[in-house]
């Protein structure tokens, strides 16, 4: 339903809206960065939570968003194959719950807490008391963008890149006639903050072509990356620009809603849509001509790292700061040879 930016960008990895290609979906590389946000824990006390390591304590963004559901899943199953007992709790998009959810964790003792801020800000107190208390912190999907608190690694998808995806299956939907494009963010959260800069970036450098149809951002409205917000967001759009020709959501979740705000106003044939995550509503909808195409997530991709990395940090291993899986592109074609669809 998170996360400086460019140094990801070489190949990374924040509120549901969502805050997530190819027919056959593949099973990206994963690299990590040189950025450090850095642990303070001694590779002693490593190996003495490694004799005690029992639990991990993950707090979800929310679980209505079937993104962040797919990453506690998997990393429930992967944990379990390595004798973790992965608790997972969800923040419902609430910070101050979250950070409740940290102080719990801390009290029972978990091995180590993982991630999705609620707030990619004001998270970091939780973090700075998980860090006294000698946890480990690892965060995924969404980035922590604090200084207060110190995570010892980042899973996510190269968010920055699939805004630039974004961007570019936007120039390509409007052509030579170009056109007016409202965008559905998600400000609070790191990760909808890069596809913005990713998606915005590549329509500046779109429009500077002296030749080139005009993109214009007519409006950026707060989707909340959920369905009721992204409807509200898309009719308040539409009414304020009824000649909108496209819309950028930055999740699955809230496109669908503004889909559903489309139809509602009888503009679902006008107005395309342009998603990110690929979770399977979204996916369904770009079979169904109702969405256009999305930049694909990884979700158990992530999950998996995530284990990967918190195993690796027990065993004294070097852990990069961060690791970024690349997004794709996830059009009709891709969606009518996908297994997920044919289940």
């Amino acid at each position: 339903m998170k996360m400086s930016v460019r140094l990801y960008f070489a190949v990374l990895a924040t509120l549901s809206v969502a805050v997530s290609g190819c027919a056959v979906e593949p099973k990206p590389e994963v690299a990590g960065t040189a950025e450090s946000s850095g642990s303070d824990l001694s590779k002693d006390s490593r190996t003495a939570t490694l004799q005690k390591r029992q639990t991990i304590g993950f707090s979800a963004l929310t679980l209505t968003n079937p993104f962040f559901k797919i990453i506690a899943d998997t990393m429930a199953e992967e944990g379990a194959k390595r004798g973790y007992d992965v608790v997972v709790v969800s923040g419902d998009q609430d910070v101050n719950r979250q950070t409740s959810q940290v102080e719990d964790f801390i009290v029972k003792g978990v091995s180590a807490i993982v991630l999705n801020p609620c707030d990619s800000r004001a998270i970091g107190a939780a973090i700075r008391k998980a860090n006294e208390a000698g946890i480990p912190v690892f965060t995924n999907d969404i980035k922590y963008d604090g200084t207060e608190g110190k995570v010892v690694c980042h899973i996510a998808t190269d968010n920055y890149q699939g805004g630039k995806l974004a961007g570019e299956a936007m120039v390509k939907l409007l052509g030579e006639s170009g056109g007016k494009v409202a965008v559905l963010h998600y400000p609070d959260v790191e990760s909808c903050q890069l596809r913005v800069q990713g998606f915005t970036e590549v329509v500046e450098a779109h429009n500077a072509k002296p030749d080139a149809g005009k993109i214009d951002v007519v409006t950026t409205l707060n989707g909340q990356g959920a369905r009721e917000a992204g409807f509200a967001a898309a009719k308040d759009a539409i009414e304020a620009h009824p000649d909108l020709a496209a819309l950028f959501a930055i999740n699955d979740p809230s496109a669908l809603g503004a889909r559903a705000a489309l139809e509602a106003s009888g503009k679902a044939d006008q107005v395309r849509i342009i998603g990110f995550d690929g979770a399977i509503e979204g996916k369904q909808a770009i079979l169904n001509g109702q969405i256009v195409c999305d930049p694909i997530q990884f979700p158990d991709r992530m999950g998996q790292t995530t284990i990967d990395m918190i195993s690796k940090y027990f065993e004294g291993e070097e852990v990069p700061p961060e690791v970024l899986i690349p997004s794709s592109l996830y059009y009709k074609a891709d969606a009518e040879n996908d297994p997920a669809l044919k289940k």
